[in-house]
């Protein structure tokens, strides 16, 4: 099983001009040591994605965890929405490039509005990064900042902001 490897950081603003595309997803499951995940993305000019991936728990640092992911049917993925717990997490996610390392830049909707996140992926736990400039605060490993987590306990009701 694949294992994923990424950093996540809270971002001060979006670049201009970047590549978009909106993302539903909701949990079938989410717990401690696994979450079932269904997806689907609207890209332009692209079309329609969408996916089912299971997740397991991420190592101590919260850098890197065993993922399974597959690609499903749109109007699957569409109907298991409607069974996943709500709210759903909406999103826009920007792509950005630099220093060969793929940017994923998610401006939040609903009730995570407000709330800017960018993770990478890497093929290395130690992989030395340079963080471009939007990049203000990494919060890998905290585990508030996770999807299922903001599904749970969304952005919009979080007391204290100022203490991301």
């Amino acid at each position: 099983m694949p294992k994923e490897i990424e950093r996540k950081f809270l971002v001060s603003h979006i670049p201009d001009g970047l590549i978009k595309t909106e993302i539903k997803q909701g949990y079938l499951q989410s717990e401690k040591h696994r979450t079932v995940r269904i997806r689907t993305l609207v890209k332009n000019p692209d079309g329609k994605e969408a996916f089912l991936t299971i997740k397991g728990a991420s190592n101590k640092r919260g850098t890197s965890r065993y993922e399974f992911e597959i690609e499903i049917p749109f109007d699957e993925a569409t109907y298991l929405l409607k069974l996943c717990d709500p709210p759903l997490i909406e999103k826009t996610r920007h792509i950005y490039i630099s220093d060969n390392l793929k940017w994923e830049i998610d401006q939040f909707h609903g009730t995570n509005k407000g709330l800017l996140l960018a993770e990478v992926e890497l093929t290395d736990e130690n992989q030395k990064i340079v963080l471009p400039e939007f990049i203000f605060e990494e919060v890998t490993g905290i585990n508030k900042y996770y999807n299922s987590m903001l599904q749970k306990n969304p952005y919009a009701l979080w007391h204290n902001k100022s203490s991301k």
